[in-house]
């Protein structure tokens, strides 16, 4: 009885520690998508005050915050495409350069649009009588996670908000526009590490 019981209480303790490395492997390998926000939206073109229509430059900050505690983010080039909301009319598009962001870091990317690169047909239809205006900001790109010295396959996201921008050209939230994602872009990511660590599992349960 005495063996019987100490071989019991063997294999509880090497399963109990094999489900306790399978969740830390589990914690530390799960990734979080980016956030990503509209810090500033100007077009002086717009703006009601100025009574001068010749700088027809758009000005966008867009803020990309990475909250992963031990893994960087590769970007691949960030293409943002500005347009009128629930249309299929671009007003223009920009992007910015492919780089890379360490772990709790947050990136700031100014983004500059000149006239020659603005669809002004569009951009008046926007105008209401009463000087303000709406456009909506979507912005799309793949992304690696990079683990240790591991880096994983490419991931596209897809990020998107509309901007409502008053008569004198800037947008009306003054906090920062969240520009929100598809919660199943990393699903597939999160099912193949669920699968690796049931797989591990099982071979520790099953030596052979």
């Amino acid at each position: 009885m005495g063996s019987r019981g100490g071989c019991c209480q063997c294999c509880f303790s090497f399963i109990f520690t094999v489900g306790l490395t399978a969740l830390f492997m589990w914690l530390s390998l799960r990734t979080s998508k980016p956030s990503c926000s509209i810090k500033y939206f100007y077009l002086p073109a717009l703006n009601k005050t100025l009574n001068d229509t010749r700088n027809s430059t758009l000005y966008v900050s867009l803020s990309l915050n990475n909250g992963n505690k031990d893994k960087g983010i590769y970007y691949d080039n960030v293409n943002l495409t500005f347009s009128l909301p629930n249309t299929n009319k671009t007003v223009g598009t920009a992007n910015v350069t492919k780089f890379y962001q360490g772990h709790k870091k947050k990136a700031l990317k100014k983004v500059e649009l000149g006239s020659d690169k603005l669809n002004w047909t569009v951009v008046s239809e926007s105008v209401y009588p009463n000087g303000s205006s709406h456009f909506r900001v979507d912005l799309v790109t793949k992304v690696r996670f990079k683990i240790i010295f591991w880096r994983t396959k490419r991931h596209r996201l897809m990020f998107g908000a509309d901007v409502e921008v008053n008569a004198s050209g800037t947008k009306v939230n003054k906090k920062d526009i969240k520009l929100s994602a598809a919660d199943h872009q990393l699903a597939s990511y999160s099912g193949q590490l669920w699968v690796l660590l049931n797989l591990l599992v099982f071979i520790l349960l099953n030596p052979w």
